[in-house]
């Protein structure tokens, strides 16, 4: 049958059901069951999950602990707990994870298992399963997600167009058919204020809508930087008859702040030689400005008890617009010299999507089949002016004694292009139960692309028809009712965006993946581990230039490497240990480097990817004798030494920091929560392009929170 969620409160019923299995759980729960308190539908939860066993992203009703594959979802309880308002605070606590070049500050980029996105525009990223990271796209804002699944391994067989480390799948909140209202006020650090509204309920016996809203403003530890962000994220779900319901999901955020590429290294790779607050760019600069607008529409209609339709339409408008100054070369003296560009980046992008799921039986053989098709088209229109510093003109600043506001030179033109692309896929999956302990995954998907990019400039046209097959295969042995042991292999596909120096398009991206490894899940499904071993090679894999340390004019560009090896253990644990302790831990030992290149040395390691990387979140909840509940946690992480800029041996040092956790719920409705960052003031570098180009990591900063449901 095809499965359905449960309302919220018949969820909570059901888990609170299943525990009596676990007798070290029992006792407790009969005498804990009278103070916990409801589910909470709107706004910051309590006592939620942080183990999921599902994964709307996976596309199959196997739980996740029967599924060939890990999948580590971040579920809004963990999300919650970490007080985190942005992708970015999330990151940390997901094994496999690394940071990667954040383009200034102006998006998310992240490598999952050492294996990064297009530099240019930013990671494997899927919204309710729509592609949502062609384009450009602004810091994700978390007001208006549910929760945040992290599909390890390649997901091509699925979605296309994926990086064969993984894929991420932002669930957003839907509309719910119970009233709920909360809002939410922060303020903290760095002149922090955040305005957060989240509403749901029905509108008639057939509507029902949800309402995310969010304002913030706030400087930074930054000299001269400061960041302004709005979000309105509308839902309704509308049911059309008994069998048939129309949902629409959208977003609109508009994310404002300078382009800051961070703080400088020396020649010999020496950090801290400045201050982290020193700005290097030009304050009268202004504002670079990133617009995001996406529209879904997707109607279902279950036909009969065993088959679901499924027919979807995305709409996405992206652009970034703005001035800025960047480091191009730091010279003995201190002399910064730097290139001023003005951005006028736009794209469209279209898809559509149809599916059909349903169970056929064969005996004692369940097939559970997925079919579907899928059409895209996306444009971006690219325009930059810039200008490149002289030896008569170095449009320079001293590191050590910066001296701002002097004469800007105007940009000249210098990128114009139109880049299209077209693509049509058809998939299939079937997941297979062969036996009570026996799972098997197969899927397909071919995939056929084509691109064109004009450059305007010289009235040249480069075209490519590159197309796919990405096959994964999966079986899963279950040798008892907590225990899985699963072994894979898949394919991946990637068109590569952009051209080189030479203004040559790039061959596409291909990869192949197997992983090896096992899950336990506890017999309340309270709580679950996985621990993976895997594999990866992928092929044309951009990464910078190395010219661009003795040419500035090439900064900016990329390279393709031959083939990128990625191999690695992984280890994630999320749940519930007792009634009061919810914890979540990742452990990671990932090497990543190129086996085969023309231009790059064998062994070279990749941008940012630390070879080992860590963390824990633990959170006590307790009670006072007065009936008001409290939370009480921390969480720590920890990032390995990371290769610093390609070509070179320079490197980001290694680092940990801690966070500190707390809320106290005053009354039912009202609640207060502390969250301090960085707890031992830790100075740490989060990634970086180059020497010049070197995100550090925030100082200590404390975030205060008030929220009130109504």
């Amino acid at each position: 049958m095809i499965h359905r969620p449960a309302p919220h409160h018949l969820t909570a019923l059901a888990t609170l059901a299943t525990l009596g299995a676990q007798p070290a759980f029992a006792q407790e729960i009969g005498q804990a069951a009278a103070t916990l308190p409801a589910v909470e539908v709107v706004g910051r939860t309590a006592s939620g999950a942080y183990h999921a066993g599902e994964a709307s992203g996976a596309k199959s009703e196997l739980r996740l602990r029967e599924l060939p594959q890990s999948v580590r979802v971040l579920t809004r309880q963990a999300i919650d707990d970490l007080g985190a308002t942005k992708l970015d605070d999330v990151l940390d606590y997901v094994g496999g994870v690394s940071r990667q070049n954040n383009f200034g500050g102006l998006w998310d980029n992240i490598a999952v298992r050492g294996l990064a996105g297009n530099e240019n525009t930013g990671m494997a990223t899927l919204l309710n399963g729509f592609s949502s990271n062609r384009g450009f796209n602004a810091p994700r804002d978390l007001a208006g997600v549910e929760r945040i699944e992290f599909l390890k391994g390649p997901a091509a067989s699925l979605y296309g167009s994926s990086e064969p480390g993984g894929t991420l799948n932002i669930v957003s909140k839907r509309p719910l058919w119970q009233a709920g209202h909360a809002l939410e006020v922060y303020a903290g650090s760095f002149k922090l204020k955040r305005a957060a509204l989240d509403s749901t309920g029905p509108v008639s016996d057939a509507l029902a809508y949800r309402l995310n809203l969010a304002i913030e403003d706030r400087d930074s530890f930054r000299d001269h930087v400061q960041a302004r962000r709005e979000v309105l994220a509308p839902a309704f779900s509308w049911k059309l008859g008994a069998d048939t319901t129309l949902d629409y999901s959208g977003e609109l955020l508009r994310h404002r702040t300078p382009l800051d590429r961070g703080v400088v290294a020396t020649a010999d790779g020496q950090l801290g030689v400045i201050p982290r607050e020193r700005f290097l760019g030009e304050p009268t600069d202004g504002d670079v400005t990133v617009d995001n607008r996406t529209h879904q529409l997707i109607l279902t209609h279950d036909w009969g008890e065993h088959w679901r339709g499924r027919l979807g339409l995305s709409y996405r408008e992206t652009g970034i617009h703005g001035f800025s100054t960047e480091p191009t070369a730091l010279r003995a003296d201190g002399t910064l010299t730097r290139q001023r560009r003005l951005r006028d980046y736009d794209s469209d992008d279209t898809a559509l999507q149809a599916e059909l799921q349903g169970r056929v039986r064969a005996g004692t053989v369940v097939h559970e089949l997925l079919l579907g098709a899928e059409t895209f088209r996306f444009d971006m229109d690219t325009v930059m002016q810039r200008v490149n510093p002289s030896t008569a003109s170095p449009y320079a600043i001293n590191i050590f004694q910066p001296v701002y506001g002097q004469a800007q030179p105007t940009p000249a033109p210098n990128t114009d292009t139109l880049e299209q692309q077209r693509g049509t896929a058809f998939y299939a999956q079937d997941a297979i139960t062969l036996a009570a302990q026996w799972r098997l995954l197969a899927g397909v998907r071919v995939d056929r692309h084509r691109q064109s990019l004009l450059n305007r400039r010289s009235g040249l046209t480069t075209q490519q028809e590159p197309s796919s097959t990405s096959p994964r295969l999966g079986i899963s042995w279950l040798p008892s009712a907590q225990w899985t042991m699963y072994a894979s292999a898949g394919k991946s596909f990637r068109p590569n965006v952009g051209t080189d120096f030479a203004g040559q398009a790039f061959a596409p991206e291909s990869g192949r993946a197997l992983e090896l490894g096992a899950k336990w899940e506890s017999a309340g499904q309270r709580m679950g581990l996985t621990v993976a071993l895997f594999d990866i090679r992928k092929r044309n894999v951009l990464t910078a230039d190395p010219a661009a340390q003795t040419d500035p004019a090439r900064t900016g560009f990329s390279v393709a490497a031959g083939e990128v090896g990625s191999r690695g253990l992984e280890l994630d644990f999320a749940g519930q240990v007792s009634m009061s302790w919810r914890v979540n831990a990742s452990l990671v030992y990932n090497d990543v480097q190129i086996r085969r290149d023309s231009s790059l040395p064998t062994g070279t390691r990749l941008l940012n990817v630390p070879k080992v990387n860590g963390s824990l979140l633990a959170v006590y909840e307790g009670v006072f004798g007065n009936g008001q509940r409290y939370g009480l946690g921390g969480g720590v992480t920890h990032v390995g030494v990371r290769l610093g800029q390609t070509g070179t041996s320079f490197e980001l040092p290694a680092y940990t920091t801690a966070k500190l956790v707390a809320h106290w719920r005053i009354n039912p409705t009202l609640r207060a929560t502390l969250d301090v960052d960085n707890l031992f003031d830790t100075t740490h570098y989060t990634s970086s392009y180059s020497r010049v180009w070197v995100t550090p990591g925030a100082p200590r900063s404390l975030t205060l929170g008030l929220q009130a449901k109504f």
